[in-house]
């Protein structure tokens, strides 16, 4: 798969304990990302947040929470991040989503040799 030289970040702020159809959003996400043939997403999480509800998520020992901010990173061109914005809307109950031009460097695979 090619890239543009410019392409866009999607960037998907929810909570580790999101749900959809009783699987973990984040899961739910990247393998629909997947399944459209995007070029790539990756799950980051957090150690310490809050979002709307100003409720701060922690992974502190003494504070534990189950429900650890993440982030969904989503590279690809814009009419495939815009084609994945109605699948989000009606996936996401809670969180925040934002999109940025981003200027792709590199974009490689390394096929693997056959064992």
């Amino acid at each position: 798969m090619k890239l543009p030289f410019e392409a866009y970040m999607l960037r998907i702020f929810i909570g580790e304990s999101d749900k959809a159809g009783g699987k973990p959003l984040y899961e739910v996400i990247v393998k629909e990302a997947r399944k459209r043939g995007m070029a790539g997403a990756t799950v980051l999480r957090g150690f310490l947040g809050f979002g709307a509800s100003s409720r701060i998520h922690t992974s502190k020992v003494l504070r534990l929470s189950e429900d650890l901010p993440l982030v969904v990173e989503i590279v690809d061109a814009e009419d495939k991040i815009e084609a994945f914005m109605p699948f989000l809307d009606g996936i996401i109950g809670e969180g925040l989503i934002t999109m940025e031009k981003v200027r792709v460097i590199a974009y490689r695979h390394n096929p693997r040799e056959p064992e």
